[in-house]
């Protein structure tokens, strides 16, 4: 996926819960909160599991908004709901 179609899909799907696929083989499952034009950040459903909810937002320049992923770094983006319902 190139960096433009991955912009795109994450401003269309912005707000909602997304499962996301990264280069090193990470799957990141939560709700896009903000999108520009290097990086979408996102909120984890879960508190307790991987990282943890508490430790996103301050440090990382957004806080609040969950943790970054660089768009060049996405190979896949897809609705949630349509693997977990």
């Amino acid at each position: 996926m190139n960096h433009q179609e991955a912009y795109d899909l994450c401003c269309k799907h912005h707000g909602k819960r997304v499962r996301i696929n990264d280069n090193k083989g990470n799957v990141h499952v939560g709700r896009i909160t903000k999108v520009d034009n290097r990086m979408v950040w996102i909120m984890p459903d879960r508190a307790g599991y991987g990282i943890g909810f508490w430790g996103f937002g301050g440090g990382y320049g957004a806080p609040g908004f969950g943790y970054g992923i660089a768009l060049g770094a996405i190979t896949g983006i897809a609705l949630a709901s349509i693997f977990f319902w």
